[in-house]
């Protein structure tokens, strides 16, 4: 974590922008000294068209154009989302060669903003995947032990932040590939609710679930972001005293270490239940079915360019029948209502990000059960329910990094900010 942006806020680069104290080129030199290839978090870096880019943002600050928050911030992208000019390889061979001629739409909107676009960041193979170690580009690596999982399958996002390569990361999120990455790290994932920020552009994993999110340092930083993406007026918040918040349980190991790391942090929640095993069968019928439809076509004619792992998983998901993907989506909606009623009595729902703390890349098997299924069993439910889910830095355990994670209703966003400001250790 020795990164210029390591404990660098949004709003200190910004301060620094403004009264001269930085450039925008001199922030993007810094970004492209802080890459470090150890750690594998870029496939790309555009140097010529982020100096490009940073030289426009500082004309127009001298010019007295100030288009906000992210006017000059170096900003890494996920490698399925397209850049115009960039190649998008989706972390696969099949992809070789691709370069995308239009930004994707949540791009569009970081350059209206005046971000600076750094490069594309590492992902686990057309993002199906939790642990990010499976790319033909190879793993993310963990920067807080390169041995470990970085997390998926927006690593590559997550470990150009917490390594203070870029203060600010695009990634995206269908079952926890935003929050996994960012508890193992140790910095804040956003996931917004489903729809509220545009994937046109984005390669798809399972439709019904993918979500653009953000990755930074701090809650804060993530609320800056998405408060650019979703075109939504920055405003001061109106703190709210007595937020009333459920510690939820429902059926899933949890390492014990990790529980008690995560729960210090809102003691005082009653418990409640959420049948998270029954939401994550939901969950893998559907996502299954939704990415072997976008895959079909490739597995039957090139399988040979899947990393073995990836191909494996659709082979499988190629079998779900289609009476367990209808009663799937039956049994969403059912759960949808429950969680409404939930959320009628409580504020925000808080429990772990991730059950475990970060395994060593190539592990299977942790001390909770096979490692994709723990990875992913906290956080695939509340894509099933397309609710906002945020994860924090919840400390660490035995030197890892773990998160919290905090739920709450669509339109109730900033409850998640104002509750990871007073519990963040």
């Amino acid at each position: 974590m020795t990164g210029y942006f390591a404990g660098r806020t949004l709003g200190g680069l910004a301060r620094d922008l403004r009264s001269g104290a930085a450039t925008a080129a001199g922030l993007l030199d810094r970004a492209l000294e802080s890459v470090d290839p150890a750690l594998n978090a870029f496939v790309t870096v555009d140097a010529e068209g982020a100096a490009a880019a940073a030289r426009t943002a500082d004309e127009e600050l001298a010019a007295g154009r100030d288009r906000g928050p992210l006017h000059g911030i170096p900003v890494g992208i996920k490698d399925i989302v397209d850049v115009a000019g960039l190649p998008t390889g989706m972390g696969s061979a099949h992809f070789d060669g691709y370069v995308a001629d239009a930004d994707a739409d949540c791009v569009a909107r970081l350059r209206e903003a005046g971000a600076v676009i750094v490069g594309k960041t590492t992902t686990h193979e057309f993002a199906y995947g939790a642990s990010g170690d499976t790319a033909v580009n190879g793993p993310s690596r963990n920067p807080h032990d390169p041995s470990r999982i970085s997390g998926g399958s927006s690593g590559g996002s997550a470990v150009a932040v917490a390594a203070g390569m870029v203060p600010l990361a695009i990634g995206t999120d269908t079952g926890g590939s935003v929050r996994i990455p960012a508890a193992f790290c140790g910095i804040a994932g956003f996931k917004p609710a489903y729809g509220a920020v545009p994937t046109g552009g984005v390669f798809p994993l399972a439709v019904s679930f993918d979500h653009v999110g953000v990755l930074a340092a701090t809650a804060a930083d993530c609320r800056t972001a998405y408060r650019v993406l979703t075109r939504r007026p920055s405003h001061a918040l109106a703190a709210r005293d007595g937020l009333r918040v459920a510690w939820v349980g429902g059926g899933v190991p949890v390492a014990e270490e990790v529980a008690d790391a995560v729960r210090r942090l809102v003691p005082d929640a009653p418990a409640e239940r959420v049948d998270l095993r029954a939401l994550r069968r939901v969950f893998a019928a559907i996502q299954d079915s939704e990415a072997y439809d976008v895959h079909a076509e490739r597995v039957a004619v090139s399988p040979e360019l899947y990393q073995r792992v990836t191909l494996d998983r659709l082979r499988r998901a190629e079998h779900v029948p289609g009476w367990r993907y209808v009663r799937a989506t039956r049994e969403r909606a059912r759960f949808a209502e429950e969680a409404a009623g939930l959320l009628r009595r409580y504020d925000v729902l808080a429990l772990p990000t991730v059950p475990i703390t970060a395994p060593e890349i190539g592990t299977r098997e942790c001390e909770v059960g096979p490692v994709q299924p723990a990875l992913l069993s906290m956080t695939c439910p509340w894509n099933v329910l397309g609710l906002p889910a945020l994860s924090v830095p919840a400390g660490t355990v035995r030197g890892l990094p773990v998160g919290l994670q905090l739920i709450a209703r669509a339109g109730d966003e900033d409850l998640l900010f104002q509750l990871a400001e007073r519990t963040t250790p």
